[in-house]
């Protein structure tokens, strides 16, 4: 744009490159808007190039060295097994350049046009962009997502870093210390430990404590088992070098300081103050169920505006702001946002598994599965919560490859499906989803794989 030029035109300005936000543009785009995305650094944001794509695919990596050097009692002797650090992390960046590549060409694909800059609202229908171009738009998008959280006196530099850069490394660490004990830490910490790490990691109260304890006992108990020193009830005090001294007086030292305790909503420079949007009290943008802010001609998507964090749901919301954004009467009203653990075993949710208040829970152990029993993964379980009439509120699994079984669980509570639905569906054998069916089987009092005791008449 040269000096003195008017401003750019566009129907839909989306701000942030991410999941949301390229979702949200290509669906605008596909109902026939001018679209423009303004995206600062790399398309596909933090989950393609910084957290989801890079942690999974460093997950995988780990366990096959892992099984690699653990797999003598299935006749399996593979010897002194290495790993090549530079070349492990070679591929993750190739695997997230080619999902960025792809990301760019649907953009293009689509009629997307794509900026690279910052913006900044500078009105509510204009934006700035860090090169001097102005955008007037009919609609605005802010997906900007998060970032993480700093920890007072334990800032970012100087040997901390965080879960970003941890999964940056180009050599294995002898040791490692994680601050906080969500799921970021303990998938972190897990990968890193099967690939030889002394990993520590720091908890105020527990490992995932906000999720149920029959999960996350099995995961301790395996962390545990892979040499993970797990300390609870304390938190760091005060750093000398590559040393925490903790709140009861001890000290850990480590090659690598990880701090991870949280995310923080990204909305620093964008200009909120030119705007109607308002914020709640953590510094989310507040929304309504059509993803709707507070100034009625700008939306805003996944983790901008709360809890969950979550790719999957920001993808969601990206398709409803699109369709929003254009007109169409479309609103976020998902029932179940399913969450998963990749630790090991995984921990997937989908609802709420609580029992009480007219809710009740079935559960079946994978000890009564073959396929689990086969591979030597019995240590988990499939847990389902339903109403007296059977239907289904909530689904839990404990399992390899609960990551890909928990859609169902989700399709099932967004479908209003019962137990009986379930469990006259045809499974699969021998494979882990049958674990679901078998529990709704068991609380129906039909369950063959696993006793549950006799049933009065």
């Amino acid at each position: 744009m040269v000096m003195g030029a008017l401003p750019e035109q566009v129907d839909v300005a989306v701000i942030g490159g991410g999941v949301g936000g390229y979702v949200a543009a290509i669906r605008a785009a596909q109902l026939g808007k001018g679209v423009t995305l303004v995206e600062k650094e790399k398309l596909g944001g933090h989950c393609l190039n910084y957290a989801c794509i890079p942690s999974k695919t460093l997950i995988h990596i780990s366990d096959v060295f892992y099984e690699a050097q653990h797999s003598q009692e299935f006749g399996i002797n593979v010897g002194n097994a290495t790993i090549d650090a530079k070349k492990m992390l070679e591929w993750r960046l190739g695997a997230s350049k080619k999902l960025e590549d792809g990301v760019g060409f649907l953009c293009k694909a689509n009629g997307v046009e794509v900026l690279k800059g910052s913006a900044t609202f500078i009105s509510p229908n204009s934006i700035q962009l860090t090169d001097g171009i102005v955008l007037e738009f009919k609609k605005a998008i802010i997906a900007t997502g998060s970032e993480p959280t700093v920890l007072k006196g334990f800032e970012f530099g100087n040997g901390i870093i965080d879960y970003k850069q941890a999964l940056m490394l180009d050599h294995i660490p002898a040791s490692m210390l994680i601050l906080g004990a969500g799921y970021v830490s303990v998938e972190i910490g897990t990968l890193y430990a099967k690939l030889g790490t002394k990993v520590t990691i720091l908890a105020r109260s527990d490992v995932l404590s906000h999720f149920d304890r029959d999960a996350v006992d099995l995961v301790k108990k395996r962390m545990t088992d892979l040499g993970v020193s797990i300390k609870t009830g304390v938190t760091p005090v005060s750093r000398q070098a590559n040393s925490i001294t903790l709140s009861d007086g001890s000290s850990v030292a480590a090659e690598i300081i990880v701090v991870a305790t949280g995310l923080s909503p990204y909305t620093k420079g964008l200009g909120l103050e030119n705007t109607k949007v308002q914020l709640d009290q953590k510094g989310f943008i507040k929304v309504n169920g059509s993803l709707q802010t507070s100034d009625p001609n700008i939306f805003a998507v996944g983790d901008v505006i709360g809890e969950p964090l979550l790719a999957h749901k920001a993808i969601r919301q990206g398709v409803v702001a699109g369709e929003a954004a254009s007109g169409m009467e479309s609103a976020y009203s998902n029932m179940a946002v399913p969450a998963v653990i990749f630790s090991d075993p995984e921990i997937a949710i989908a609802g709420e598994v609580k029992e009480g208040n007219g809710i009740k829970v079935t559960k079946f152990p994978l000890s009564g599965l073959g396929r689990a029993v086969a591979l030597g993964t019995t240590k988990g379980f499939v847990k389902i919560a339903y109403e007296d009439d059977g239907l289904v509120k909530g689904v839990e699994i404990v399992s390899p490859d609960a990551n890909s079984m928990i859609a169902e669980a989700a399709l099932a509570i967004e479908m209003g499906a019962t137990l009986e639905d379930i469990a006259d569906t045809i499974h699969p054998h021998p494979t882990y989803s049958e674990a679901i069916q078998e529990a709704a089987e068991g609380a129906l009092g039909r369950g063959i794989h696993f006793f549950y005791g006799k049933k009065g008449k």
